[in-house]
């Protein structure tokens, strides 16, 4: 089992940064995919990045592919997400989720994601 705690959420004008930060706990979080989504008020929690147990492959949303990027450093058992080129659009709660499955696939479906944190809000103004 993993336990998921995201941080780094806050207030930033559009065409700002953020950096998310995602720290695990558990001895399996190494062989586990990982993954970013995120909640808007009144639509449905979606996919935003995905990253492979090894970090050497990644997916984005075709909505933020070239603005963010996913990495994830297996030592300090934590995933990031660093978002630039913000837009009001942007604007929703985050989570930190995995499928939770050694050397698992990436997934992109809610669904399909075991384990969530409890998300950090993202406020981005115009």
């Amino acid at each position: 089992q993993v336990q998921l705690v995201e941080s780094g959420g806050g207030l930033v004008q559009a065409g700002g940064s953020l950096r998310l930060s995602c720290l695990a706990s558990g001895r399996t979080f190494s062989t586990y995919a990982m993954g970013w989504f995120r909640q808007a008020p009144g639509k449905e929690r979606e996919f935003v990045a995905a990253i492979t147990w090894s970090g050497n492959s990644t997916r984005y949303a075709d909505s933020v592919k070239g603005r963010f990027t996913i990495s994830r450093d297996n030592g300090r058992m934590a995933v990031y997400l660093q978002m630039t080129s913000l837009k009001p659009e942007d604007t929703a709660v985050y989570y930190c989720a995995t499928p939770g499955r050694w050397y698992g696939n990436m997934e992109v479906d809610v669904e399909r994601m075991e384990y969530w944190g409890k998300g950090t809000l993202v406020t981005v103004s115009s």
